[in-house]
């Protein structure tokens, strides 16, 4: 018998298993639309083995990340680490990629909604990354719906009718490759428990899209792929190496099937970015400069650091000395072995009047010129319309004789120190600046509880990534006692004040009856309760968690 027969035989003993089959999980909640069809017997029992196999290990994992910080708030700045430096020497590259993984110089990304996900797979990019983690508000709902509609779209069924306009959505028969991208291992899944504690997300997230999916993407000549986001170190990246390795192996699947991308976008990922590559290096295939959630962890991993105290949001470019390191090391270090190097995403929406447009497109092609010239094989960006521009860019740079930039290498390069990636930026800390970043945290946090984590604010597709470095500017100039280019000590007093004030501008900017609508109050009070804290909330999405109501 073959491996595709094993696999077959596999799937459809599974696929009809007896729903009465016992397993240590249990369901949390009311049952939602499509819970049974997703979470059949045979998904379940998948689950609760890997569950049973990797589970326990998580809250290690999460305990090692504090006493890592610990040891930097004390005045241990981050570094390359002395013991893996046989990794970083060694002679060794990638197991390899797929086909339909060589050339992705642009990817879209955004949440798993139905209509998204057409419009996405339809866009003139190569790649769709459909999200479970920073732009999906995770209702249990939602992440129901999302797996079903990631289901259809790999079967290629997938259609939408809205009912209010009739206009309907169909896939195009080309489509873009498609990757998953599930939730972090700090995030839980509060609506399934194993053995009486809830379990990982990302591991729901993983399980149910690769059981539903993995034959018919096999079967297309692509295969089950991922994004994995927030990892911080390699003993993280080996918990996923050992899943991979052990679903293969269930699965009677050749090793090195399942393929991933991972984010690197904290601050201590960037000093084992080739010890990750290392362990994950029968599956990973790239890494992905997640810029947003980068400049995030910089602030808060070096927290009770005065002197490195990030000015405006608008001014951390990734030209600013410690990203443009960021994004050059992650260039030599994959290349090095064998592995792509994804650019960081565009967040902008076009703009409906033309001049207006120009100016986005115009800022758009310099972001991505920056990136193709550094080297970079593709790149992110958050809207179709910005996808012809980003296009271009990677053309004129890759070129039509090539799939990628992988002979970039970078060699002639001076090495890249621990003292730039942690170098401070210079720039102002206004009081607009502030202001502004109070606006879209409250907007985009009165969304998220609501469900939705992809939100167009202020000409931009916010996530939250962005709401992140929002909240934790305020909060790290309040803790170091900054001063505004104005002369305004920002205290917790002043930002109190300040969120008043632009509570009532944001009222008049939407209009009453919307304000009056959403869920503005309980908004502006975790905006307040995590930016006024004495320590750090490691995530909003955490205590937003518990406010989704589903």
């Amino acid at each position: 018998m073959t491996a595709e027969q094993l696999v077959a035989q596999y799937s459809k003993s599974t696929a009809n298993a007896d729903d009465s089959v016992k397993t240590d999980l249990t369901f949390i909640g009311p049952t939602v639309n499509g819970q049974e069809e997703v979470f059949n017997s045979g998904a379940v029992a998948f689950l609760d083995s890997l569950c049973a196999k990797f589970v326990d290990e998580v809250p290690e994992l999460l305990a090692k990340r504090k006493q890592k910080q610990a040891r930097i708030d004390k005045g241990e700045l981050p570094d390359f680490l002395p013991e893996t430096r046989a990794i970083r020497y060694g002679d060794w590259t990638i197991r390899g990629m797929p086909e339909d993984l060589k050339d992705r110089r642009v990817e879209i990304t955004g949440p798993v909604d139905r209509k998204m996900i057409i419009n996405a797979l339809n866009a003139n990019v190569k790649v769709f990354m459909a999200d479970f983690e920073d732009s999906l508000a995770p209702s249990w709902q939602k992440i129901v719906e999302g797996q079903i509609n990631l289901r259809d779209a790999v079967r290629g069924d997938i259609e939408l009718t809205v009912p209010e306009t009739g206009k309907h959505y169909s896939l195009n028969p080309d489509p873009a490759v498609l990757i998953a991208r599930v939730r972090g291992l700090h995030l839980i899944e509060k609506h399934i428990e194993y053995k009486g504690k809830p379990i990982p997300g990302g591991l729901v997230d993983f399980a149910m899209y690769f059981y539903h999916n993995y034959r018919q993407l096999l079967a297309k000549k692509s295969g089950p792929y991922f994004y994995i986001p927030k990892l911080e170190s390699h003993i993280e990246a080996r918990w996923w190496a050992k899943m991979f390795a052990f679903v293969e192996e269930r699965f009677c699947l050749q090793p090195g099937t399942i393929k991933c991308t991972c984010l690197i976008e904290t601050l201590p990922a960037v000093f084992e970015m080739e010890e990750i590559l290392y362990e994950l290096r029968s599956n990973i295939v790239a890494l992905n400069c997640g810029r947003w959630d980068y400049i995030f962890s910089y602030i808060k991993t070096l927290k009770n650091y005065p002197d490195r105290v990030l000015p405006d949001r608008q001014a951390v470019t990734m030209d600013t000395k410690f990203l443009s390191a960021y994004s050059r090391l992650l260039i030599k270090t994959c290349h090095k072995r064998g592995a792509l190097a994804m650019g960081g995403m565009a967040a902008f929406i076009p703009a409906k009047d033309e001049a207006t447009n120009e100016l986005v497109l115009q800022k758009v092609r310099g972001d991505k010129e920056l990136e193709a010239r550094n080297g970079h094989d593709g790149t992110w960006v958050a809207h179709p319309g910005l996808a012809d521009t980003a296009m271009k860019v990677f053309n004129d740079y890759i070129g039509g004789d090539r799939t990628n930039q992988l002979h970039i290498t970078r060699d002639v390069d001076a090495p890249i120190l621990a003292s730039e990636l942690l170098e401070p930026c210079q720039g102002e800390r206004t009081e607009a600046g502030m202001r502004l970043n109070i606006r879209i945290a409250l907007q985009y946090i009165e969304a998220w509880i609501q469900g939705n984590g992809c939100v167009p604010i202020y000409g931009l597709m916010e996530d939250a990534a962005t709401a992140e470095i929002s909240r934790t500017s305020i909060w790290q100039w309040i803790q170091h006692g900054k001063s505004l280019s104005n002369g305004k000590l920002v205290t917790k007093a002043l930002f109190r004040e300040m969120l008043k004030e632009e509570m009532a501008n944001v009222k008049a900017e939407l209009g009453e009856e919307r304000f009056n609508a959403g869920q503005f109050a309980k908004a502006a009070e975790l905006f307040e309760q995590i930016t006024t804290s004495d320590e750090l909330v490691d995530f909003l999405t955490l205590p937003g968690y518990e406010l989704l109501t589903a």
